[in-house]
């Protein structure tokens, strides 16, 4: 059993990662080997996010007072929080990718951004494109019509060309 003041300490680690980040993933891990859960932390670290194993009540009492106290309540089993600051479609991506390769590992719930959402909306908003994917297509909205107007703008010189240079050909045959 921990001591007082390391459970202190954990009480205000949690609660500060509550403050920090925006969305918080709460995941249930009963079944993963050690080896599995470095596997785990190491996709989330990847994705820019963190990982924290926590203690049911010190997270429920945490979370009071917080956006997150609607999903710590009444927790049970192996319990652990996956955080992302800036970046809550990345996470979710390595998380259901995780939970695809290793069914032991799911995620109960999360709150996004001040919203919570159950499995099936965290499973849709994996599914979105990511960031990059969604700049890459809002370039090409905005690089599309000043590319179609470019080419409109060139029409008539190229028309005349065309038709100048048909005209010369035309004189060459029947001369």
């Amino acid at each position: 059993m921990k001591p007082k003041t390391k459970k202190s300490g954990d009480f205000d680690r949690i609660r500060e990662n509550l403050a920090q980040y925006s969305t918080v993933v709460l995941c249930n891990f009963e079944g993963l080997t050690v080896g599995q859960d470095q596997d785990l932390r190491r996709q989330v670290r990847a994705s820019g996010g963190a990982y924290r194993v926590v203690q049911n009540r010190l997270a429920m009492r945490a979370a009071k007072g917080t956006d997150f106290e609607g999903v710590l309540e009444g927790l049970k089993g192996m319990t652990s929080l996956a955080y992302a600051e800036e970046d809550p479609l990345a996470l979710m991506k390595a998380l259901v990718a995780y939970a695809k390769e290793n069914p032991a590992f799911q995620f109960r719930a999360g709150v996004v951004e001040g919203r919570t959402l159950d499995v099936e909306a965290l499973n849709q908003l994996a599914s979105l494109p990511g960031r990059e994917a969604i700049y890459a297509k809002l370039l090409y909205l905005i690089n599309a019509p000043a590319q179609k107007l470019l080419s409109v703008m060139k029409a008539p010189g190229r028309d005349l060309t065309i038709a100048l240079d048909q005209g010369v050909q035309g004189s060459k045959f029947s001369a």
